[in-house]
């Protein structure tokens, strides 16, 4: 398990498996160079099937408890039974953070409290990219980055509506503007894409103080070039040598094959077959 939420620089990775593939996690966030606190928080669990990247509202008041709350509440999400199962556990927790943000912002005389979510969610060879706000989910696959959200700011809906051009959506004065986060409403507002995944696939999670200074193709280079912990080490290295004027955390995490499981580890399946795994507090 990987929880992180800092005031400077956290990471480290590890590899964990279920019987279909290896899943090889990286992941570290950084305060960057203009904030004084840290109000991303990221939440690693291999074992589960789940990886979240949450970044808590600028400007508004304690944005950093909307973050940690979110991966709080996922941070219990338990083994799942199936993929829809999983999914289940993931609405139902991401709910439950959405009602304890309102009520935190309820006590502060009618400010606003808010955190967007980005989250990869796997069960055998399924994956679920389920998002709110601008924090993102990019695919890696046979050598092409394809983004998996859509951000959900003013200036994506303008573009999709047809009212900007690409180019003056990249520089629209409100481009920063998000449209949906986790708090901000009475049920919190996601999207969700679905595929099978495939032996090599990279997927990369991460808050916008990302994607504000590394643009798609240098994150693919660096994905292509390095395993997941240095890919994420060195993106997050370079958006400060350009300045990192918000927070900035990454999590990559790449399928390769699943080995055949020790005899030792057969063994402790049959002995405790019956085990209830449940949900981690």
């Amino acid at each position: 398990m990987a929880f992180g939420r800092c005031r400077g620089r956290s990471g480290g990775g590890g590899v964990n498996r279920n019987d279909f593939f290896t899943f090889e996690t990286g992941q570290g966030s950084d305060v960057g160079c203009k904030r004084k606190v840290n109000e991303d928080s990221y939440l690693s669990r291999p074992e589960y099937g789940l990886w979240v990247v949450a970044d808590g509202m600028g400007g508004h008041a304690a944005g950093d408890f909307a973050s940690q709350t979110i991966v709080h509440e996922l941070n219990s999400i338990g083994v799942a039974v199936s993929a829809d199962d999983l999914v289940a556990r993931f609405d139902q927790r991401l709910t439950q953070a959405n009602e304890v943000i309102r009520a935190q912002a309820a006590q502060l005389d009618g400010g606003m409290i808010g955190a967007t979510v980005a989250a990869l969610l796997v069960h055998q060879t399924r994956f679920d990219c389920i998002w709110s706000g601008d924090s993102r989910l990019y695919l890696l696959r046979d050598g092409q980055l394809v983004q998996q959200s859509r951000d959900h700011t003013e200036a994506r809906a303008l573009l999709d509506a047809g009212s900007i051009t690409a180019e003056e959506a990249a520089n629209w004065p409100r481009k920063n503007v998000i449209t949906h986060a986790v708090g901000v409403s009475e049920k919190p507002i996601c999207e969700r894409v679905t595929g099978e995944l495939q032996l090599g696939d990279v997927f990369l999670i991460c808050s916008d103080g990302l994607t504000e200074h590394i643009a798609d193709a240098e994150i693919a280079q660096l994905l292509l070039r390095y395993p997941p912990q240095e890919a994420c080490a060195q993106l997050i290295d370079e958006t400060v040598r350009r300045g990192a004027r918000d927070n900035v955390t990454v999590i990559a995490m790449r399928c390769s094959d699943a080995p055949p499981p020790a005899e030792d580890e057969m063994l402790y399946d049959l002995d405790n077959s019956s085990l209830d795994t449940g949900s981690v507090v």
